[in-house]
C-alpha cells in the first residue's frame, strides 16, 4: 500500500520525542523520519534547542557568535582532494526561504552527507538571476526575521550567513560557494570598474541602434568618460567630494601618477552607488547611470557559450521592452555551432586583450588583462576569509577559449577558476577545492579541445557530469558511467554521480525521474570512492508523470520572473515541496542502513564485479581492502536471485532493485 503523507506526518508527530532523542543524543548523524518541508517549519526556539542538546552549549555559543569561527572539518587536509569522495548536497536558499533554514534542513541528512554547495549567495540582478550577480554583498532576500528576532545580535544577512557556515562545520559538514566568472550586464562591478569588461557602442545616434558601431577594445575608456560625467553632474551618490582627477576614480593600482593614492572598492562604491544597505537608493542610482550609456548606444557584450564564442552581431528583429521603456536588442552568433549560446542578461569579465584592436573578434592569450585577474580572485578570497567557505563551484567551467585546444603546457593565466583556487590556497586555506561545472561533453562541444583534459588544466577536484541528464539504464547512460569510471582510475579530478542538481530541477528533466531514481540514490551512496551530488528536494520529488506546476520545480527559483508571458517560467509564491511518500521511505531505509555501517566503509575503493561496461541490466561491487559488503543495484526490473561474483554473502538490506550483502 502506498505511503501517503498523512502517514507520515502522523508518524513524525506521534514519534517525534523518541526520532529527536536519537538525534540529540549522537546516536543517529540525523532526525530520521523528518520531512524536509517539515523540519524548514521549525521555530527558531525548537532548532536551537536541538541544536543545544546536539552540540553542547559552548559550542553552539561558538557557533552562534559572527565574530567566532568554528574550525572546518576539511582543515586537516593539505590539499582539495578530499572533495574527491564527497557526496553533496546542493541547495537553492530561495526554495527554504533564508539561510537559517538551511541548518533545520541539514538535520534531515544523514552523516555521508558530508558537503553542502549553496547555490549564489549575491545580491541578483536581471530578473532575479542568482547567476546575474549585480554585487558582492549577500543577497538580503536570505535573511530571517524570526531568527533576528529572536537573537536580535544576528541583525544582518552577513552575520546570519557566517552563523549558518558555523553551524555546519560544527555539526561536521563543509560549505561551498559559487564562483561566477561573470556579472550582470550592468551590474555594480561593471559600471565601478568598465576595463574589467568588454564593451561595445551601438549607432544609437546614428539612427540605427541594431548596428555595432564599434567593438574595439577601448570603448571602455568612452564608458569611464560618460560614468565621470555622470558623476559630475549629479555628485556622488554619497555626498563625497569629487577632490580627485577621473584617472583615480578609475585606477586599478595602488598608487597612480604623482602618488595618489587610488581608492577602495567600498570608497567607489559608495561614491557611485551609496551607502550598501540602501538597496532602493543603489537600485535607482544604478539604473539612472544604466540610462546614461544607454543613451549613448554604450553596453557590455553580453556573454557568450561554447564555439566559436566569438563574432557577434545584434539581430534587429529580436528585442525586448524593460518595465522602464529600455529597448534591449538580442545579440547573435555570425557563425553559430551546435552549443552557441548568448546569456543576454550577463557580462563575461575581460580576462584577455584582443589582437588588432578586436577587429577580427580574436583574444590575445599571451597578454592577460591583469587587473581582471586580480580582482576577481581579491574578491573571492575576501568572501572566502569572511565566512570560511571550504570550496566553490566554479560556474560554466567549461569554458575553454582556445580555438587550438588545451594547450600541452598551460600558464598561470590559462583559467579565472584555476587562478582563484590556488590565490585562496595561497592565502591560508590549502583544503580550499574546486568542484567545476562541466558535464563531460565530447571534444569541441561546451569548449574548444577535450574536456577531460581541461579539468585536469584547471586542476579541478571533481566535476559534475552529465549522468542527472539521461534516463538510468539507456545506452547512453551505461556508456558515460564506463567512461566517468575510467576518468576516476586514470585523470586527476572525479566525477561525480550526480542524481539531481540544485539548477536543473526542469520540467524538461522530467523523463530522467520517473525511473530509475533509487539506483540513483543507492549508487550515489555507496559508491564510496565516487563523489556524488543530489539537489535539495529529490528525497520526496514527485514523479511528474505529468508536468507539474512551475512551484514545484527547483530551477525556477533560480531566476524570479512574475512575468506571465513567460508561462513557463513564472512562479507564484513559494516552493512547493513533492509528496513522493514512497521515495522518502524507500531513501529513508538506504540512509539508515548506510549509517550503520558508514565508519567501515566511508572513503573506500571500489572493486566492481559487475561493471557498467559489462552489459548487464544491473550493476554490482565491492571494496579492493578488506571487503566486508557488496552491492548490487538494478537498472531495471528486480535484480537477479544470484549475483555473479557474490558466492559467499547474507543479504542485510534489501530495496526495491537495490541490495546490500554482508560477506561471509
Amino acid at each position: 500500500m502506498p505511503t501517503t503523507f498523512d502517514t507520515l506526518q502522523a508518524d513524525w508527530y506521534q514519534q517525534y520525542t523518541t526520532h529527536i532523542e536519537a538525534y540529540q543524543s549522537g546516536r543517529l548523524s540525523y532526525i530520521p523520519n523528518l520531512l524536509p518541508q517539515t523540519a524548514v517549519q521549525f521555530s527558531v526556539y525548537q532548532t536551537l534547542e536541538i541544536l543545544h542538546k546536539r552540540l553542547g552549549n559552548e559550542l553552539l555559543r561558538q557557533a552562534l557568535d559572527p565574530a567566532e569561527t568554528v574550525n572546518s572539518p576539511a582543515r586537516i587536509y593539505t590539499d582539495g582532494s578530499w572533495l574527491k569522495t564527497s557526496n553533496m548536497v546542493g541547495i537553492n536558499v530561495r526554495t527554504i526561504g533564508s539561510f537559517w533554514k538551511i541548518i533545520s534542513y541539514v538535520m534531515t541528512l544523514p552523516a555521508s552527507h558530508d558537503s553542502i554547495h549553496l547555490l549564489p549567495i549575491w545580491e541578483p540582478g536581471v530578473v532575479g538571476s542568482l547567476y546575474g550577480m549585480v554585487s558582492w554583498q549577500i543577497n538580503p532576500e536570505f535573511f530571517d526575521v524570526e531568527l533576528a528576532r529572536f537573537v536580535p545580535a544576528l541583525d544582518s544577512v552577513e552575520k546570519q550567513l557566517k552563523v549558518v557556515t558555523n553551524l555546519l562545520h560544527a555539526l561536521g559538514r563543509t560549505v561551498g560557494m559559487d564562483v561566477i566568472p561573470h556579472t550582470d550586464r550592468f551590474s555594480e562591478m561593471v559600471l565601478t570598474y568598465p576595463s574589467l569588461f568588454e564593451w561595445v557602442q551601438r549607432d544609437e545616434k546614428g539612427g540605427n541602434p541594431a548596428t555595432l558601431f564599434d567593438h574595439s577594445d577601448l570603448v571602455y575608456r568612452y564608458v569611464e568618460e560618460a560614468i565621470w560625467q555622470f558623476l559630475k553632474f549629479r555628485g556622488a551618490a554619497d555626498g563625497t567630494p569629487l577632490t580627485f582627477a577621473k584617472e583615480v576614480f578609475f585606477a586599478q593600482n595602488p598608487t597612480v601618477g604623482g602618488g595618489a593614492s587610488a581608492l577602495s572598492d567600498e570608497q567607489r562604491q559608495r561614491i557611485l552607488f551609496g551607502l550598501p544597505h540602501d538597496y532602493n537608493g543603489r537600485l535607482n542610482r544604478r539604473l539612472g547611470l544604466i540610462r546614461h550609456l544607454i543613451g549613448q548606444g554604450l553596453e557590455t557584450l553580453p556573454m557568450t557559450m561554447a564555439p566559436p564564442y566569438r563574432g557577434l552581431h545584434i539581430d534587429a528583429n529580436d528585442f525586448v521592452t524593460d518595465d522602464y521603456g529600455q529597448i534591449w536588442y538580442q545579440y547573435a552568433f555570425d557563425k553559430p555551432q551546435a552549443m552557441s549560446r548568448v546569456f543576454g542578461p550577463l557580462a563575461r569579465y575581460r580576462f584577455y586583450e584582443s589582437k588588432d584592436n578586436n577587429q577580427n573578434w580574436e583574444l590575445d592569450f599571451d597578454r592577460p588583462n591583469l587587473p581582471a585577474w586580480n580582482y576577481i580572485c581579491r574578491k573571492v578570497k575576501d568572501c572566502q576569509q569572511k565566512y570560511n567557505f571550504d570550496f566553490m563551484r566554479g560556474d560554466m567551467a567549461h569554458v575553454q577559449l582556445r580555438p587550438e585546444g588545451v594547450p600541452a603546457s598551460p600558464d598561470v593565466f590559462y583559467d579565472p577558476l584555476q587562478a582563484i583556487k590556488k590565490y585562496v590556497q595561497a592565502s591560508g586555506v590549502p583544503y580550499y577545492a574546486f568542484f567545476a561545472e562541466t558535464f563531460l561533453a565530447p571534444p569541441d562541444t561546451m569548449g574548444y579541445g577535450n574536456e577531460p583534459d581541461h579539468l585536469e588544466a584547471i586542476e579541478a577536484d571533481s566535476t559534475l557530469g552529465d549522468l542527472q541528464s539521461i534516463v538510468v539504464g539507456s545506452t547512453e547512460f551505461r556508456r558515460q558511467f564506463a567512461a566517468y569510471d575510467s576518468y576516476l582510475k586514470t585523470r586527476r579530478f572525479a566525477p561525480n554521480f550526480t542524481v539531481m542538481t540544485a539548477d536543473k530541477d526542469d520540467p524538461r528533466f522530467d523523463e530522467f525521474y520517473r525511473t530509475g531514481n533509487l539506483f540513483r540514490y543507492f549508487t550515489a551512496l555507496f559508491l564510496t570512492d565516487m563523489p556524488s551530488y543530489v539537489g535539495l528536494g529529490f528525497e520526496v520529488r514527485n514523479l511528474h508523470e505529468q508536468r507539474g506546476a512551475n512551484e514545484e520545480y527547483t530551477k525556477l527559483y533560480v531566476f524570479q520572473i512574475e512575468d506571465d508571458r513567460q508561462p513557463d517560467k513564472v512562479t507564484h509564491g513559494p516552493f512547493v515541496w513533492g509528496q513522493n511518500g514512497e521515495q522518502f521511505v524507500a531513501i529513508g531505509r538506504m540512509r539508515a542502513f548506510a549509517e550503520s555501517i558508514w565508519p567501515e566503509i566511508v572513503g573506500k575503493e571500489t572493486k566492481w564485479l559487475i561493471g557498467p561496461a559489462d552489459g548487464e541490466r544491473y550493476i554490482s561491487w565491492t571494496h579492493v581492502d578488506r571487503p566486508g559488503y557488496a552491492f548490487a543495484a538494478s537498472m531495471g526490473g528486480d535484480l537477479p536471485v544470484k549475483i555473479a561474483g557474490i558466492d559467499n554473502g547474507e543479504v542485510v538490506f534489501e530495496e526495491e532493485g537495490c541490495r546490500v550483502y554482508k560477506l561471509l
